[in-house]
C-alpha cells in the first residue's frame, strides 16, 4: 500500500518535476526588497516610462585599425534588422568611440519573470541579426543586462537531468563500494531518484501558483541536497536494518525495530534542516526567501520517502538484496564487537587511550584552516561569474577598452521635474561619472542616464552610486526625493541586503540548531559544545575552501556564498552530530558514559564517514555547472562535510565527551540507568560477516 501510493505521487511529480525551469527567475532586479532604491527606481520607471518588464540589450562591434565603411553599413544595417521587431523599444543611434575602433547600438527587449524564453528569444535572434554578413575581420559581442541574462539562462539550461544524472551516478558507485552488493545500491537510489522528482513536483506547484522565488541555483540546490542526504538517511536505515536481521528471523519485525530506532534521529536531522533553511524566509532578499523553502521542500520529501517508501521497498524484496553479504539471524549478536567494526573499533580505542591528545589534535587542525579565512576575497566582476568564456563578458570587455566602462550599463537617475536641474549638475559634479544627461521626462518625473567611468559590477561603480546618492540628499530640494537605480546600484543594494541577512539569519539559524540539539538530547552542555564545535567547523571549511579557490585561480566569491555556506554546514553537519549523539545517548543508558561513548563511536563511525563521502561527492557534481558560484558552493559544501565527517564527529566530538564526561549529558543522567559494569553480560560476537 506504501508503495502504491508512492507511485501515484511519483506519477503526479515526475511530469511536474520537468517544467521547474519554466519557472525559474534568473534576473537579479527580481531578488532584491521592495525597500531597495534600486527596486523602488525600477518601479518609477515601469509605472512612468513605460519600462515594464524590459531589459536593455548592448551590441559591442569592434575591429583593431578602425572600422570600416562596410563595418559601418552592417552596423546600420543591424539596427534595423533588430527594430523590426526584434526590440521592445526604440534602437538608438550607433555610439561611435573617439579612436574609430568600435561602436555599440543599444535597444530593450522585453522580458516575463515567468518564462524566460521571452527574453533569451529575443536575444537569440538579435544574435542572428548580427552575426549574419558580418564582415571578416569585425568582432560583435551581444552584452548589457539582457546578454548577461541569456547566458545564465543557456549555462543553467538542460542540467536538471544532467545534474541529477550526475549526482546519482557519484552516489551509485559510492553505494557499490559501501554495500559490495549489486542488487542493495539499486533500491536506496531509486528512492532517492523518485523523491527528488516528487519534490521538484511540489516546488514546482508553489513556483507557478503561490509566488514562491525559484532560480537557477536554488533549483540544483534542490536536487543534489535531495541526492546526498537522501542517501545518508538510506546508509543510516540500511544500517540499522542490517543490524536488526541479525537480531530477527522475520525481516517485517527487522524492519519495525530499525525504522522506530532511527527515526527519532531521522526526525531530529530532518526536522534541523528543515527549520533553519525555513530561517531564510526571514531575509530580505528574495532569493534568499525562496531558498528555505525549497531546500524544506526536499527535505520533507526525502524525509517521508527514506521513512516509507524505502523500507517497504526493502521488505518487499527480502534479504536476498544483501548478496553476497546476507546478514541472517543470529541470537545474542553485539553490532560493537570489534570483529563486526575491526576499524572503527580500533579508532574509538585510540579516542578511549588519548581523548585529550586526540581532541587537541584535532582543535589544532581545525584552527590552522580556520586562519585561511583572512584570505578570502568578497565580491564578483561580471567576468568572475563564469568558468567559461561567455558573449556578454567578451562585450563588455571590448566595451571598456573604446568607451567609458560602465557605456553598456548607465546609472538611472529619476528626480522630481521641479530638481532636474539641480540634480543634473550634482550628478555631473560626482566623481566617477563619465557623462549624465537627462533622457526623458515623464508624470512628473525626469529620467537622467549617468554614464559611468567603470564597469558596472565593480566595486568602483558601487562607491560612485554611493556618491551620486549622497550628492542628490545634499543638493536639498526636490532632488533629495531622487532615487539612483540601475544594474551598479542592484549590484549595491543587493551587497547591503546580504549584509543585514547575515547579522540576522546567522544567530537565528543558530538559535534554532541549538534548540533542536536541547530537544533532541535532553540536554544543555553538550548541545553548546556541539553547537560551538559547528561553528569551529564552518570557519575552517571557509579557510580551507578560499585557499583552494586562490589554487584553481577563481579567488572571488559572491558574498552569497558565506550566508548560504553556513546554513549547509551548519545544517548539514548537525545532522552528523545527531546521528552520533543519539546513537551515544542510547548506548550510554545500556553501558554507562564512556563506554557507551566509544561503542556509539564504533557502530556508527562508518556510516558517518560514508555519509559525509557521498553529500561530499553530490555536492562536487555543482562543479560541472560553469558558473563561479556553483563551483564555490559545491567546493565550500564539501570540504566542511568532509572536515565535519571525518575530523569533527568522528575524533573532536568523542574525545571532548570522554574528556567532559557524565557532566555532558547535563541536566540529564542517561548513565544512571546502565547496570553497574561487574553486572553485565558480555555477549559473544557474531560469527556471521554481514
Amino acid at each position: 500500500m506504501v508503495f502504491a501510493v508512492w507511485l501515484l505521487l511519483i506519477v503526479a511529480g515526475g511530469s511536474l518535476a520537468a517544467k521547474v525551469a519554466d519557472v525559474q527567475d534568473n534576473d537579479p532586479e527580481t531578488w532584491l526588497p521592495s525597500s531597495a532604491q534600486s527596486t523602488q527606481a525600477v518601479e518609477l520607471a515601469e509605472e512612468h516610462f513605460d519600462d515594464k518588464d524590459n531589459s536593455t540589450a548592448v551590441v559591442v562591434y569592434a575591429r583593431d585599425g578602425g572600422l570600416t565603411s562596410a563595418d559601418l553599413e552592417k552596423i546600420t544595417a543591424d539596427r534595423g534588422g533588430i527594430g523590426d521587431g526584434i526590440a521592445s523599444g526604440e534602437v538608438g543611434e550607433p555610439a561611435l568611440s573617439e579612436d574609430g575602433q568600435a561602436a555599440f547600438l543599444s535597444f530593450p527587449v522585453r522580458s516575463d519573470p515567468g518564462d524566460n524564453a521571452v527574453l533569451t528569444d529575443a536575444v537569440d535572434a538579435a544574435d542572428e541579426v548580427v552575426t549574419a554578413g558580418r564582415p571578416d575581420g569585425l568582432e560583435v559581442r551581444v552584452s548589457g543586462e539582457a546578454g548577461s541574462i541569456r547566458d545564465f539562462a543557456d549555462v543553467f539550461a538542460g542540467m536538471d537531468g544532467m545534474l541529477l544524472g550526475a549526482a546519482l551516478a557519484v552516489v551509485a558507485v559510492l553505494l557499490l563500494l559501501t554495500y559490495r552488493s549489486p542488487v542493495l545500491w539499486i533500491v536506496p537510489l531509486l528512492a532517492v531518484f523518485l523523491a527528488s522528482q516528487v519534490a521538484s513536483g511540489v516546488v514546482y506547484l508553489l513556483a507557478k501558483h503561490a509566488g514562491l522565488v525559484v532560480n537557477g541555483l536554488s533549483t540544483y540546490i534542490l536536487l543534489v541536497l535531495s541526492v546526498g542526504v537522501g542517501t545518508d538517511y538510506a546508509l543510516l536505515l540500511i544500517a540499522r536494518y542490517r543490524e536488526e536481521l541479525h537480531r530477527h528471523e522475520d525481516r517485517h519485525e527487522a524492519m519495525r525495530n530499525a525504522v522506530r530506532r532511527v527515526l527519532p534521529a531521522l526526525a531530529a536531522s530532518a526536522g534541523t534542516v528543515g527549520l533553519a533553511t525555513l530561517c531564510l524566509v526571514f531575509g530580505s532578499m528574495n532569493s534568499t526567501q525562496g531558498l528555505g523553502p525549497v531546500v524544506a521542500i526536499g527535505i520533507a520529501v526525502v524525509f517521508l520517502a527514506m521513512t516509507s517508501l524505502l523500507p517497504a521497498l526493502l521488505i518487499i524484496l527480502g534479504r536476498w538484496t544483501f548478496w553476497p553479504f546476507v546478514p541472517r539471524f543470529s541470537p545474542g549478536y553485539d553490532a560493537g564487537v570489534e570483529k563486526e567494526h575491526g576499524w572503527w573499533a580500533r579508532v574509538s580505542g585510540v579516542v578511549g587511550r588519548r581523548p585529550r591528545t586526540v581532541g587537541a589534535a584535532s582543535l589544532a587542525v581545525l584552527i590552522a584552516l580556520g586562519f585561511g579565512v583572512t584570505t578570502v576575497e568578497i565580491g564578483q566582476t561580471q567576468e568572475e561569474q563564469f568558468t567559461k568564456s561567455v558573449d556578454s563578458v567578451e562585450g563588455q570587455e571590448l566595451l571598456a577598452k573604446h568607451f567609458p566602462a560602465g557605456s553598456s550599463a548607465p546609472a538611472d537617475v529619476y528626480v522630481p521635474e521641479g530638481g532636474t536641474d539641480a540634480a543634473l549638475q550634482a550628478v555631473q559634479a560626482v566623481d566617477g561619472v563619465a557623462s549624465a544627461s537627462a533622457a526623458d521626462s515623464a508624470g512628473g518625473w525626469t529620467h537622467i542616464e549617468a554614464v559611468l567611468a567603470d564597469g558596472p559590477d565593480t566595486s568602483a561603480a558601487r562607491d560612485t552610486v554611493e556618491r551620486m546618492r549622497d550628492a542628490l540628499d545634499d543638493a536639498g530640494g526636490e532632488s533629495a526625493d531622487g532615487l539612483v537605480g540601475g544594474q551598479s546600484a542592484m549590484l549595491l543594494d543587493t551587497s547591503d541586503a546580504q549584509s543585514e541577512e547575515e547579522m540576522l539569519l546567522i544567530p537565528l539559524i543558530l538559535g534554532v540548531v541549538l534548540l533542536m540539539l536541547v530537544l533532541v538530547l535532553r540536554a544543555v552542555v553538550a548541545p553548546l559544545v556541539l553547537l560551538v564545535s559547528v561553528v569551529l567547523s564552518y570557519a575552517s571549511a571557509v579557510g580551507a575552501a578560499s585557499l583552494v579557490f586562490h589554487a584553481i585561480d577563481h579567488p572571488s566569491i559572491d558574498r552569497s556564498l558565506l550566508l548560504i555556506g553556513f546554513l549547509f554546514l551548519v545544517a548539514l553537519g548537525v545532522d552528523y552530530t545527531i546521528f552520533l549523539m543519539t546513537r551515544v545517548r542510547e548506548e550510554v543508558r545500556s553501558r554507562g558514559h564512556r563506554e557507551g561513548t566509544l561503542t556509539g563511536l564504533t557502530v556508527t563511525g562508518g556510516v558517518i564517514t560514508s555519509a559525509g563521502i557521498v553529500l561530499a561527492a553530490t555536492f562536487c557534481v555543482l562543479a560541472t555547472i560553469p558558473t563561479v558560484a556553483s563551483l564555490h558552493q559545491g567546493l565550500l559544501v564539501a570540504i566542511g562535510i568532509l572536515l565535519d565527517a571525518f575530523l569533527v564527529r568522528s575524533l573532536l566530538i568523542p574525545a571532548l565527551s570522554l574528556e567532559i564526561g557524565p557532566r555532558i549529558w547535563r541536566p540529564g543522567h542517561p548513565e544512571k540507568a546502565a547496570a553497574p559494569a561487574g553486572d553485565r553480560q558480555p555477549v559473544p560476537p557474531s560469527p556471521v560477516r554481514p
